[in-house]
């Protein structure tokens, strides 16, 4: 018997036949609907395993760089009325080899706990908050103690 019957002159199938088909497929690969959702529930209980596992090494790595980067960031102290360097950070926007890309020296006014300092502009008094990395202490008439000038002879 066909599967194809004529309805006004054209080949179609019947409902009935393909839902006969359909059964004698699973019929035939021997498909149960309780071992496939069983089936499917570990697939799910795997799954949510590897994410935990995925969101697990995420937080490991990260603690990771952090502890790398906070092992590489020097401590810095500044007392009251110490004369400081300030970095230039808009100098990177706009590179000069040989460019200094610190200014000042400031005079430190307050020290606050969480590495923020307030620093002070000598020549004009301007007073502005600003992050502690991102000072250095000046050290004003710096010279060695024993300093020694040697000249060469143009023999």
């Amino acid at each position: 018997m066909s599967p194809y019957r004529l309805v006004y002159g054209k080949a179609c199938h019947l409902p009935i036949e393909l839902e006969h088909g359909v059964y004698w497929a699973i019929k035939q690969c021997n498909f149960n609907i309780d071992e496939a959702g069983c089936v499917r529930k570990l697939q799910l209980s795997k799954l949510d395993e590897l994410r935990m596992d995925a969101y697990n090494n995420s937080k490991l790595s990260k603690e990771r760089t952090k502890n790398f980067h906070d092992k590489h960031i020097q401590r810095k102290t500044f007392e009251l009325d110490q004369q400081v360097l300030l970095y230039n950070s808009r100098l990177h926007l706009f590179p000069g080899k040989l460019r200094f890309r610190w200014s000042g020296p400031y005079v430190v006014q307050t020290v606050f706990p969480r590495g923020s300092i307030e620093i002070m502009n000598p020549l004009n008094g301007n007073i502005f908050k600003v992050n502690g990395q991102r000072l250095k202490p000046f050290i004003s008439n710096f010279a060695p103690e024993e300093s020694t000038i040697h000249l060469l002879d143009s023999n």
